[in-house]
């Protein structure tokens, strides 16, 4: 059970030092807020992470791991986004928007230079996926 916790702590703190590596490209605070096996689906687990955005704060493009699906939904604020081929769009707060395995996120950023923002991203992903985010070279 001890070895069980420490391995849990473990990877809670490679995975917290990943996402914070992340915010370092931007101007964006990114956080994990909850990390929950899923019980009913073997190897696999959903995880929130908090996305804030200062006024005109960003974050470089950027993809996923290959498991990995995520629902984003703006909390505050608004936020512009690009995946993949498509256009630039701004979610406002209560809005959502679902990127697919394999996706490119090519655009992430507050749509405003005066006032934060702030999203959920909810990721189903492996369990043993240890970074959420893999920016563009």
């Amino acid at each position: 059970m001890l070895r069980k916790m420490i391995s849990a702590a473990a990877f809670a703190l490679v995975l917290a030092a990943g996402t914070q590596a992340h915010a370092g490209g931007g101007k964006a605070k990114i956080s994990v807020v909850f990390d929950q096996k899923l019980p009913n689906v073997p190897g696999k687990s959903m995880r929130g992470v908090l996305v804030e955005y200062a006024p005109g704060g960003s974050s470089p493009g950027h993809t996923h791991p290959a498991s990995a699906f995520i629902y984003a939904t703006v909390l505050e604020g608004a936020i512009t986004s690009k995946v993949n081929d498509g256009p630039e769009k701004v979610y406002k707060a209560g809005e959502s928007f679902p990127e697919f395995p394999g996706d490119h996120h090519s655009v992430s950023k507050n749509a405003s230079k005066t006032k934060p923002a702030r999203l959920l991203a909810v990721f189903v992903l492996d369990t043993d996926e240890t970074e959420l985010t893999i920016d563009d070279k």
